[in-house]
């Protein structure tokens, strides 16, 4: 349904998306990670033809964007970044303009307005100005307009910003649905919207793709993927330590004392090692342990690790 190849685009002498490529399908929604300014909004601009690109070429539903942008537009909903709105109007005039630029009218339009209300929760400040709502009600009323027309693609630009933890957890569990019949895409800050909404996630980096998967395998970039942590009465610091790092597999060992308690981490050497935990189990039988898990990879130290500058992370070392 989308389909991106090698986009570009340059401002001035920067390269703000500088060759990215990928595609989306009916039925997956993915999540566009990166810091601010990596090229999110970017990217996104010159898949909905906000902006032309400077190279490269976007289809949305075979549709050229460039030149075939009416039939292209036709299939897409867009929240773009700050839900831009006419504050002067109510929230029902609001929407009913959109569903008259989208083509509706009379009783389509009716349904569509009514549709785009209940899904959005918006009843209650219906009769409102928008300039009257709170952030939380105008986002939500923008991200009415986007999907107002029941569109096959929709082009989420921080989809659940200003939103209280309720609403968040309204609009996740809305594009999940959606998801399953149309292609999304939509950038965020907050990683636990991936595991939470998306089926496949991009992390883009000053203007390039740096990582492109599903959640778990993004996960399995991490170095806490596979590691193992144990709570042990009865060993010193120094024993668990000596004890774990001799251990083939291991990588690094990290402790935390608690009392008589002692908390360690044992890293292994190749993230998500199967193994490992059968390995650490055995070195340390006899031992009393209150505690042994498997750590799953971490998201924000995979995204951490891949997006930070180098000068920082010598610093963090």
């Amino acid at each position: 349904m989308i389909k991106v190849e090698n986009l570009v685009k340059v401002f001035g002498t920067k390269h703000a998306v500088d060759g990215i490529s990928f595609a989306v399908e009916r039925g997956e929604v993915l999540g566009f990670l990166g810091p601010n300014g990596a090229g999110k909004s970017t990217t996104m601009r010159m898949i909905t033809g906000f902006i032309t690109p400077t190279e490269g070429k976007v289809t949305v539903g075979g549709f050229d964007i460039v030149e075939q942008p009416i039939a292209a537009k036709r299939l897409m909903g867009y929240l773009p970044e700050n839900a831009p709105a006419y504050t002067d109007m109510t929230v029902q005039g609001f929407l009913g303009f959109a569903a008259e630029i989208r083509g509706l009218h009379g009783e389509a339009k009716r349904k569509a307005v009514a549709r785009a209300v209940d899904l959005c929760f918006l009843e209650n400040v219906l009769h409102q100005s928008v300039e009257t709502l709170s952030k939380g009600y105008r986002h939500r009323t923008c991200f009415a307009q986007s999907i107002i027309h029941d569109p096959d693609v929709l082009i989420l630009d921080e989809p659940t910003d200003g939103l209280d933890p309720n609403q968040k957890h309204e609009i996740r569990m809305l594009i999940r649905k959606m998801g399953e019949k149309k292609a999304i895409i939509f950038s965020t800050h907050i990683l636990e919207e991936v595991d939470a909404v998306c089926s496949r996630a991009v992390i883009i980096d000053r203007g390039r793709i740096v990582a492109n998967g599903t959640p778990e395998q993004l996960r399995q970039k991490s170095e806490w993927a596979g590691a193992v942590t144990l709570r042990v009465v009865g060993q010193s610091e120094s024993a668990i330590k000596d004890k774990l790092t001799q251990l083939r597999s291991t990588k690094r060992v990290a402790l935390h004392a608690n009392g008589t308690q002692i908390k360690a981490t044992a890293f292994p050497r190749t993230a998500g090692d199967g193994d490992f935990t059968r390995e650490v189990i055995e070195a340390t039988r006899g031992w009393q342990i209150e505690e042994l898990h498997t750590e799953e990879g971490r998201l924000d130290e995979v995204f951490r690790s891949i997006t930070m500058p180098d000068t920082v992370k010598d610093q963090t070392k």
